[in-house]
């Protein structure tokens, strides 16, 4: 497909207001933690989130949605206008609350939530409004997202409006549903229930396959879907065509999990109107998931992250790390020649990843070791050690460097914390000077690559 998938997204919008910082006190008034602010962020949510992954992954987007006449409208009609989103279907209601959450953060958890808004259904004005709108703009849509966060937007008989005249000119409708009553979404392509989600819709305890299997089947059959389909976080994702299929998460790290389910539900939509099929569009999904769990807060994933996911040998180039690495996580850094990968590398990778929150693995270059160890190493190909290397859960990243030191590397990186093995107590470590703190790891006697190679030759 050439076009750019255009996508019309209908539900509710919320401002996410974002204050980070670092709690070192109790307050003296109350025995409650003081988080002294840092850094302050305001963004598009809810419907929003869903907006901004579909652009980040190449869509062209247009959305119908309720705003108020006040400070946090004002900021969405402005945003929405600055991504280049269509906005006819925008309507501003008078007296209306726009839904505004506010989320402190500390040390990389979130340590209270704000909450400002109207939970009343829209006035019936601005639902004819939304639905004429819809009439106008549908023919020129692929597909139909239904955001809703049960915050008045999308009425029963809106949705089931929204449905049926989307169905009737052939466009795809996917929606992301809330509460325990599903017939309001009867007829969409499908749905994305989480597994919580879906055992309170169908009174299903989903404990095993089979229960699993009766869910999807009774969501499939009662609310006439296309496709079903249940999220299972850490499990990945089933989902029920003509058969059923459990297709596992490929997520390593897990950060947050905030807006995991509008960016699944953004890959889905994408990968459909590509054209591929409902197992196809699931596998991307669980990529793109993957990548935004990885992040603090709500993440737009784009197509280039899920491509490093893809990569065969586990390199990337140092200007796709500096682009791939988040600002507000621990950055650890280790080198080496791993040339035949043992059990004290393993140990000693996973305790230099027990320092921070990720682990970057500069890879000698097959050229460098040769010149540290003469023409005999290494033994396996960067792309072989890199291959490897990147398959254990404690590596992040492998980047390979050609130089005889990691110095420039790590200059570029910028680590928090520089990782050596224990041999280099008391001698001088390279890039010290540029990492935060520099910790030195003690290696399992009697384990070295050189170790196995003169057993394999005796």
């Amino acid at each position: 497909m050439n076009k750019k998938p255009n996508i019309l997204v209908i539900g509710d919008l919320m401002v996410d207001h974002y204050l980070y910082g670092i709690v070192d006190r109790i307050s003296p008034e109350a025995p409650v933690q003081i988080v002294d602010v840092k850094k302050e962020e305001i963004l598009m949510g809810g419907a929003g989130n869903v907006i901004n992954n579909l652009l980040s992954l190449g869509a062209k987007v247009g959305v119908c949605s309720v705003i108020g006449d006040d400070e946090g409208g004002e900021f969405l009609h402005e945003r929405l206008g600055q991504k280049g989103v269509v906005k006819e279907g925008l309507v501003t209601q008078k007296g209306r609350k726009t839904s505004h959450k506010s989320r402190v953060m500390a040390s990389h958890q979130q340590i209270v939530r704000i909450d400002k808004e109207d939970k009343e259904d829209i006035s019936q004005e601005s639902s004819e409004t939304i639905l004429l709108r819809a009439k106008i703009v549908m023919p020129f849509y692929d597909a139909v997202v239904l955001s809703d966060y049960k915050k008045g937007v999308l009425s029963d008989a809106l949705t089931q409006d929204i449905i049926s005249l989307a169905k009737s000119q052939g466009k795809i409708v996917l929606a992301d549903p809330k509460g325990s009553d599903y017939s309001k979404y009867k007829g969409a392509t499908l749905l994305t229930p989480n597994k919580k989600e879906a055992i309170e819709a169908t009174g299903i305890d989903i404990k095993d396959e089979d229960s699993l299997k009766k869910a999807l089947k009774k969501l499939k059959d009662e609310i006439s879907l296309d496709y079903s389909v249940i999220t299972l976080s850490e499990e990945g994702i089933a989902i029920l065509d003509d058969e059923f299929e459990k297709l596992p998460t490929v997520a390593k790290d897990v950060f947050d999990v905030t807006g995991a389910g509008d960016t699944v539900i953004s890959a889905i939509t994408i990968s459909l109107v590509e054209g591929k099929s409902i197992k196809e569009s699931v596998e991307f999904a669980n990529k793109a998931a993957a990548v935004a769990v990885s992040h603090v807060g709500c993440y737009a994933v784009k197509k280039e992250d899920i491509d490093s996911l893809d990569k065969d040998s586990g390199v990337v180039s140092l200007d796709e790390l500096i682009e791939l690495l988040p600002k507000d996580k621990k950055i650890v850094f280790t080198n080496g020649c791993f040339d035949i990968l043992h059990a004290g590398h393993v140990k000693y990778l996973k305790e230099a990843k027990s320092f921070g929150d990720l682990l970057i693995v500069g890879l000698n270059s097959d050229e460098s070791i040769k010149r540290l160890k003469g023409d005999s190493r290494p033994i396996n190909t960067s792309d072989d050690r890199a291959a490897v290397l990147s398959a254990l859960k404690a590596v992040d990243f492998v980047v390979e460097f050609g130089d005889d030191t990691p110095y420039e590397l790590i200059k570029a990186i910028k680590p928090d914390i520089l990782v050596k093995g224990g041999d280099y107590e008391g001698k001088e470590v390279v890039g010290s000077d540029i990492a935060k703190e520099t910790r030195l790891v003690q290696f399992v006697d009697g384990k070295s690559t050189s170790n196995i190679i003169k057993r394999c030759a005796s």
